[in-house]
């Protein structure tokens, strides 16, 4: 089975060509400056797709695609019927930048590739159809909640799904006995508590700003800090959501976003750097110590994203916060990058592992297991 997997933005359309036999990638490509003041719309990026795959095109058996948020409505991948694309835009009130375009990438597909199923994947799904209402509700009016949907919803729930299935894997258990705290870890990252192989906590909110120290965003701060601000400076909540968003975390703390050149302002003694370092680790280190209780004890801490995977740096000054759990770290294993390796020492109680993460071929999987469960 060949499976198209697309990520639809809204300036711009990522795609991947699985053939789902060998789960082996056939093509990937980048189409660029959609809606930018230009003719091409997301029906005119998928039109460039189908030029660049060639012949590959006609032997597509289905699409997936990567959606933002399905709310309570869908807590599973779920084929994206008329109706299901009807419940879907009554939800893009959750994510006004990137649903519009999400669900523009299925509709162009539908009238590109006339006949072949769509798939969509949500990020939510995989917390939201385990999450207890301990963990997901927030202590305010219930009304907001039953009214408006205001809750905790969490994302990247696609690439903590692919993390816990690999996990289980490497520990050679079954996924519905793994207890895992899974720390995706980049631009924007999260932690999941998986206890039985379902989510039980996991950082994000509402939306991708709470939680973790990120790189544009400021993750977990006091409501009441922000209502000083606005107050003071008379920003409306669109600024307000701007500053928080993408003028926080550690760009504002030290002029980039950029992991990499933060650590070498760090290793050149650039103190704004170094507590920006810091602050992350706390606060991803923080959160572990709590999901391990909440899981009931870890059977392993999982590293993944563009720097889980890639920065010893980072993950050194979180596990040396992990020394009350009884891990230790293997200075030598911590070099790797990208590659699926134990970074705890020897005897240390729990393992910590980075795996890398492929939410595009877990969005592919879906696919596959969505369509084989349909009725015929």
């Amino acid at each position: 089975m060949k499976i198209l997997v697309v990520n639809s933005g809204s300036s711009s359309l990522k795609y991947q060509l699985f053939d789902m036999k060998t789960e082996t990638r056939l093509a990937k490509g980048l189409v660029e400056r959609i809606g930018c003041g230009g003719p091409k719309d997301h029906a005119a990026a998928l039109a460039q797709v189908v030029a660049d795959l060639g012949d590959a095109a006609k032997d597509i058996d289905a699409i997936g695609h990567r959606i933002l948020h399905g709310g309570e409505v869908f807590t599973d991948s779920a084929l994206m019927t008329k109706a299901n694309m009807a419940k879907a835009k009554k939800l893009v009130k959750f994510g006004p930048l990137h649903m519009p375009a999400n669900l523009g990438g299925v509709e162009a597909c539908e009238r590109i590739f006339k006949g072949v199923p769509n798939v969509g994947v949500f990020d939510t799904a995989f917390h939201i159809a385990t999450m207890p209402d301990c963990a997901g509700m927030y202590a305010i009016d219930p009304k907001y909640y039953k009214k408006y949907g205001i809750r905790k919803y969490g994302f990247h729930g696609t690439s903590h799904k692919f993390i816990t299935q690999a996990a289980a894997k490497f520990l050679k258990k079954p996924v519905a006995k793994v207890n895992l705290v899974t720390c995706h870890l980049g631009n924007g990252s999260s932690l999941a508590a998986i206890r039985n192989g379902g989510v039980v906590d996991t950082t994000m909110g509402l939306t991708p700003l709470a939680g973790l120290v990120m790189g544009t965003r400021c993750g977990d701060i006091d409501a009441a800090a922000v209502l000083s601000i606005m107050e003071t400076e008379k920003k409306s909540p669109a600024e307000m959501d701007t500053l928080l968003n993408k003028k926080s975390g550690l760009l504002a703390l030290t002029g980039s976003s950029d992991c990499r050149d933060i650590c070498a302002m760090a290793a050149r003694g650039e103190k704004k750097a170094e507590l920006a370092l810091e602050m992350l680790a706390y606060r991803t280190a923080l959160y572990i110590g709590a999901y391990n209780t909440v899981v009931g004890g870890a059977d392993a801490i999982i590293m993944t994203g563009g720097i889980g995977e890639n920065s010893g740096e980072v993950r050194e000054r979180i596990v040396k916060r992990l020394a009350a759990l009884g891990i230790k770290l293997d200075k030598k294993a911590n070099k790797v990058r990208g590659e699926v390796k134990v970074i705890s020492a020897k005897g240390s109680k729990i393992p910590v592992v980075v795996i890398p993460t492929n939410e595009e071929l877990m969005i592919a999987r879906d696919t596959v297991r969505v369509l084989g469960n349909r009725k015929v």
